[in-house]
């Protein structure tokens, strides 16, 4: 049977909306009581229910009541009223009462009948734990009789001692099945077949993803103090998108979300079969090269050694996973880095051969962007090792090639080379008729300071960087409160100040102001996010992503 591929009922769309809202509200709960909430220690119960072989399960184990973080505004109490209005459900009667502290969403099947002639349809299952079992089945039976007198037909079956209920799909709304599992789960699915295997995962252990070694070393790799963890198997998920990907390294994929007192941190790892190589050498404290980035950069990415960057693990990971989400191979860094992009294309340089090739030291790029201008002045700060001054020799004569004149100037005594193009300027005259003047435009520059050669795309930059000795972004309490929440040694770090950065990313990614609308309350009081690398697993790739929030 070919069914709609949207999600199944009420209960289902309440379950994930709770879930993006309890966790973009974390932070407001944790600078009330952070004491008072629980998580499991264990992981996801619920993984007994899931196959192997699904393509994704997202579980938060915390009770969403415990997170009323947005009360003050009453968005929770009001997205629980609208959820259950039409089936006549009470939250806080039906349901709060027998609620536990795991809810827990899985894609079970990419397609439920197995038949490719009518159509995919992906298997759905929703499990709630319970602490009240006999509450938990009278909400299951009041559910399914409002449903009968709203017009359904309901099915009953005893499946290995389980009581199945199900109902056939009405016009307005989706098929639904559910069950309540020995004394721990409610389960609801959009098919009772869905809910046949949930049971025959828990009977046959080999079958469930608690069995998977994938699944078993990525929950060892879960924070314990998560209140929220997603488990992807990228292989499948790729599939699910009708992909195939030339280039797939790592198998899956977890991700755990965890308070901190700056903000939230979501940790992921990555796992793969084979042995990997970091793309640098870890770096026990942020690199020097920063120093000399401004702290009203928007956006900054600093490390050391670009030389093997493309080959690097870290590269593979990022055309897996770019390829995966978008469908495509399409680099989303291109995107966000343009001015950079546009240099490129405009010097006619590949930045991979002709600059990252001799860069083997530290290194530090950065944004700045103006609310007056829609492209972002940049920086480019490489500290001095072998073969850095071939390589900016070649940039001159790149330059040079593409009718550039090197020019030398001087700031506050400071040498500076400087790429500038001519250009002729027309001015009208009533009398003298038309009138010509010449302009001098600086396409680029570049200076030694110390152990570092700084690269910048206008004099005012450049001078911003020569007077920031002092207000450095190495500086900004808000960066180094960000960093600090990134465990050492790590790969470096790319920052981006949200507020700085919002107006050029939303130009640059459109698709990211429908996120932001679906989350608002918590891009409303995003400051900033970070992004590291770290670890030493031969065979992980972990790193987080920090998210500072402003009332953190």
């Amino acid at each position: 049977m070919n069914r709609q591929r949207s999600f199944i009922g009420f209960i289902v769309a309440g379950a994930i909306a709770l879930l993006v809202i309890a966790i973009a509200s974390f932070y407001w709960f944790f600078a009330k009581s952070p004491a008072n909430l629980i998580a499991s220690s264990s992981g996801a119960g619920a993984a007994i229910f899931v196959s192997k072989l699904s393509p994704a399960m997202v579980s938060l184990l915390t009770n969403p009541d415990r997170l009323q973080a947005l009360e003050r505004e009453e968005e929770l109490s009001k997205l629980k009223t609208s959820l259950f209005a039409k089936s006549g459900i009470d939250y806080k009667q039906d349901i709060q009462p027998w609620l536990g502290n795991e809810i827990t969403l899985a894609i079970t099947t990419l397609d439920i009948d197995r038949d490719s002639e009518n159509g995919q349809q992906p298997g759905y299952l929703l499990a709630l734990a319970t602490k009240q079992p006999q509450k938990s089945r009278e909400f299951v039976e009041l559910l399914f009789s409002k449903r009968a007198l709203a017009g359904a037909t309901l099915a009953v079956e005893q499946y290995k001692g389980v009581k199945l209920i199900s109902d056939n799909s009405q016009p307005e709304q989706d098929l639904l099945a559910g069950a309540v599992v020995g004394e721990s789960f409610v389960l609801f699915a959009n098919d009772p077949k869905v809910l046949r295997d949930a049971i025959n995962n828990v009977q046959a252990p080999d079958l469930n993803l608690t069995s998977s070694p994938e699944y078993q070393k990525a929950t060892k790799e879960r924070l314990k103090e998560g209140l929220a963890v997603a488990f992807f198997n990228l292989p499948i998920v790729a599939k699910w998108q009708g992909l195939e990907l030339a280039e797939q390294l790592y198998n899956s994929q977890i991700i755990s979300l965890m308070l901190n007192p700056q903000g939230l941190l979501a940790e992921t790892t990555f796992l793969t079969s084979s042995e990997i190589v970091p793309p640098s050498a870890p770096l026990s404290k942020p690199v020097g090269a920063l120093q000399y980035v401004p702290a009203s950069a928007g956006l900054a990415i600093s490390g050391s050694n670009l030389s093997n960057l493309g080959e690097s693990d870290l590269a593979k990971l990022w055309r897996q996973a770019t390829a995966t989400v978008y469908g495509s191979r399409e680099d989303v860094v291109s995107r966000l880095a343009k001015p950079l992009v546009d240099v490129q294309k405009r010097w006619g340089i590949n930045l991979p051969k002709d600059i990252f090739s001799w860069v083997q030291g530290e290194y530090a790029i950065a944004l700045l962007p103006e609310k007056e201008q829609t492209t972002p002045h940049w920086i480019f700060v490489v500290e001095k090792s072998e073969g850095i001054e071939e390589g900016v020799a070649r940039l001159d004569a790149i330059a040079s090639s593409n009718g550039l004149s090197i020019n030398t100037l001087n700031i506050d005594k400071q040498k500076i080379s400087a790429w500038t193009e001519l250009t002729t300027a027309t001015k009208s005259d009533v009398k003298e008729g038309a009138s010509f003047s010449i302009e001098t435009k600086v396409r680029g520059l570049h200076t030694t300071l110390g152990n570092y050669e700084i690269f910048a795309s206008d004099l005012e930059t450049i001078n911003e960087i020569l007077t920031t000795k002092d207000n450095s972004i190495i500086d900004n309490p808000n960066f180094k409160d960000s960093i600090a929440a990134i465990p050492l040694p790590n790969q470096g770090y790319i920052y981006l100040d949200w507020t700085k950065s919002q107006n050029l990313l939303e130009r640059q990614v459109p698709i990211l102001k429908l996120v932001e609308v679906l989350g608002k309350p918590f891009f409303n009081n995003l400051r900033s996010l970070t992004v590291s690398s770290y670890g030493t697993d031969r065979r992980s790739l972990k790193g987080g992503v920090f998210f500072k929030l402003h009332n953190s």
